[in-house]
């Protein structure tokens, strides 16, 4: 039998923040009653966004601002799996076009943010993105610098529609440079929930990723075998997942449908 909006099999669920719990500066219809009925039956729960322009701090005053108190092991972003990714290749030095927010957790790694000779060009979110950064950017492309991007998202959701995000800038810096990614982390990559699940012994059938994107939500939900839930109250339409070729458990207007 697939999976139904009561949830039952569900001990643990990965939630999508933009588009999924909240848009823009405010929670989605539902959202909080929905939070509460996890509570009460048990449901661990893990915030996971790909927008890198706040720290897991900044987080977690905007959760706790819609009334959402929430802890730092309940928070990963596409920033954490990008440093995995940075260590694992011995990277330390590089040029980030990115927030303060996104810088202040990437020092904290150990991780320099304006080397003059970076090994890596790293791309984030950059809501504070500005001409000198692009410029200085694409030199070091230009000279053989490799590009390393925190996520694939092309739009951030908001009320008034998509905004431009990582994918957006990373069509820029194709057109300006020629230079494509050499990686890019956080979702779709599995790593961002298999890490939880090995580390707290989860079954991933008794696990829903639940998002408003396809291509990144619901596509790894399939690549860590997790039930994938999408809401439509984000970027994804019916007709996007009608005609997906990623596979999608259960398709519900907002998390307001499930766990009741």
């Amino acid at each position: 039998m697939g999976l139904t909006t009561d949830m039952e099999s569900i001990e643990a669920v990965f939630l999508d923040l933009d588009g999924t719990i909240y848009l823009g500066n405010s929670l989605i219809d539902g959202a909080s009653d929905f939070l509460t009925r996890l509570e009460d039956r048990g449901v661990r729960r893990y915030f996971l966004s790909n927008n890198s322009s706040r720290s897991v701090a900044q987080y977690l005053s905007k959760l706790r601002s819609m009334g959402i108190i929430a802890s730092e092991e309940e928070v990963l972003l596409s920033t954490h799996d990008l440093l995995r990714w940075l260590e694992s290749q011995s990277i330390s030095e590089t040029y980030l076009v990115g927030t303060r927010g996104m810088m202040e957790m990437l020092t904290s790694a150990g991780v320099c943010c304006e080397s003059g000779a970076p090994q890596a060009v790293v791309l984030g979110y950059d809501t504070e993105i500005s001409y000198e950064k692009l410029s200085v950017a694409s030199e070091h492309l230009h000279n053989g610098v490799p590009l390393i991007a925190s996520h694939p998202d092309i739009v951030c959701p908001s009320p008034v529609g998509g905004l431009p995000d990582v994918g957006a800038y990373l069509a820029l810096f194709e057109a300006t440079t020629g230079v494509k990614p050499s990686m890019i982390c956080g979702k779709p990559n599995a790593s961002m929930i298999n890490g939880v699940l090995n580390e707290i012994g989860l079954d991933a059938g008794r696990c829903a990723m639940i998002g408003d994107r396809i291509y990144t939500d619901m596509a790894m939900a399939e690549a860590s075998g997790v039930h994938g839930v999408l809401v439509l109250s984000g970027e994804a339409s019916l007709e996007d997942a009608e005609s997906s070729h990623v596979k999608i458990d259960l398709v519900v207007p907002s998390v307001d449908s499930l766990f009741n």
